[in-house]
């Protein structure tokens, strides 16, 4: 679990990204395999699910607002185990 001081921080990241309009890119991993993305660009957020990606995951069709972390939580509990997400420079 991400230390309090950590989860601030990544908070804060996206913050800034998100209102200064600049890309943002993640990556999505389970059990150490990639099986999507998250974009924004101008403020609109992508899911994006590669092939072979799980099924609970892929049909996930809920809100994509920019909390990463709610994002991750939300994942993990459809799936029943951890989903990272992995923020990447752009």
């Amino acid at each position: 679990m991400p230390s309090l001081a950590n989860q601030f921080v990544a908070r804060a990241a996206r913050l800034i990204l998100t209102v200064q309009d600049n890309p943002a890119l993640w990556t999505i991993s389970l059990h150490g395999r990639v099986v999507g993305s998250l974009i924004c660009r101008a403020g609109a957020w992508r899911l994006a699910w590669f092939e072979g990606a799980d099924r609970r995951l892929a049909g996930y069709v809920g809100p994509v607002d920019g909390d990463v972390e709610a994002l991750a939580e939300t994942l993990s509990a459809r799936l029943g185990g951890p989903v990272h997400f992995e923020s990447l420079p752009v």
